[in-house]
């Protein structure tokens, strides 16, 4: 239930970021954007309704094409979602904090980016979607098994193209600046705190070195067979996954059974399993 409760109030808190960013930073600079606000902010011209009143239509329009395509498990995810993004829009037109938007374009392009960034990737870490034009490329690739990404792209890059009449090329451009910008923000909050670092240990004191990481780390090790390229000599290396703040620590470790240990270290996007993402067990 605290569980639930958590991701409930995390796929909130992703919807007011990013309905924040969009109402602050986005709007009163007239900037472009791609997905359902893209399409809302073209309709805006034509339609004489908030821009929040139109993403309301247009999600709740997806929406149902997303249940009567993907089924209720998936809608049930973007319920949240299609309903509290253009509630806090709602919000934010009626009170906006002018004082925080700066009248430089490019400084709003970038902050708007980064909290947009930031609040979707919290929206899909808790396990929720932001619905809108999330859904099409999913019925596609339901139904004729084209991939989501290709398709997201083309989508895209069609509403970037469909808003150009209405602006200029420096519109284009912060388009594009923001596009790489809340990608790689996204990126960056979906690997946070799951990044570790996986160390390689090439040693003949292997069995020390194994126990001593195990009883001084409390971290699983396994051991690989292995070749000597050129002594062909049989051993076995030492394989472990620890975070970053024991990597001087197993370090040490190493050096102190054998300073002339051979290690390689390189950091693995995301761990799964028992010690990591499922409780240590202890026989």
């Amino acid at each position: 239930m605290k569980k639930k409760l958590v991701a409930f109030l995390c796929i909130l808190a992703g919807n007011a970021l990013l309905a924040f960013a969009v109402c602050n930073f986005i709007v009163p600079n007239d900037f472009m954007m791609g997905g359902s606000n893209g399409i809302a902010f073209a309709l805006h011209t034509f339609i004489p309704l908030p821009l929040s009143a139109i993403n309301a239509i247009l999600n709740g329009l997806l929406f149902f094409l997303g249940l009567g395509f993907l089924g209720k498990k998936f809608a049930a995810g973007t319920l949240l979602s299609t309903i509290a993004y253009p509630g806090f829009m709602a919000i934010f037109e009626r009170f906006p904090l002018d004082a925080l938007v700066s009248e430089d374009k490019f400084i709003c392009a970038l902050f708007g980016a980064v909290i947009i960034g930031f609040g979707v990737g919290i929206v899909i870490r808790a396990g929720g979607a932001t619905g809108g034009m999330d859904i099409p490329p999913l019925v596609l690739k339901k139904r004729f098994g084209i991939p989501v990404s290709a398709s997201m792209y083309f989508f895209d890059a069609v509403i970037l193209v469909g808003q150009m009449p209405f602006g200029d090329k420096e519109r284009i451009l912060y388009a594009l600046i923001m596009v790489m910008v809340y990608t790689m923000v996204l990126d960056k909050v979906l690997m946070m705190g799951s990044k570790q670092i996986q160390v390689k240990i090439f040693s003949a004191k292997y069995e020390e070195i194994s126990k001593a990481i195990q009883e001084k780390m409390d971290r699983g090790t396994t051991l690989l067979n292995m070749e000597g390229g050129h002594s062909r000599q049989k051993s076995m290396a030492i394989l472990s996954i620890v975070s970053g703040r024991e990597l001087s620590k197993i370090n040490d470790i190493v050096m102190e059974i054998d300073e002339n240990a051979f290690m390689i270290v390189n950091q693995v996007g995301e761990v799964r399993g028992r010690g990591f993402t499922m409780t240590k067990k202890y026989e």
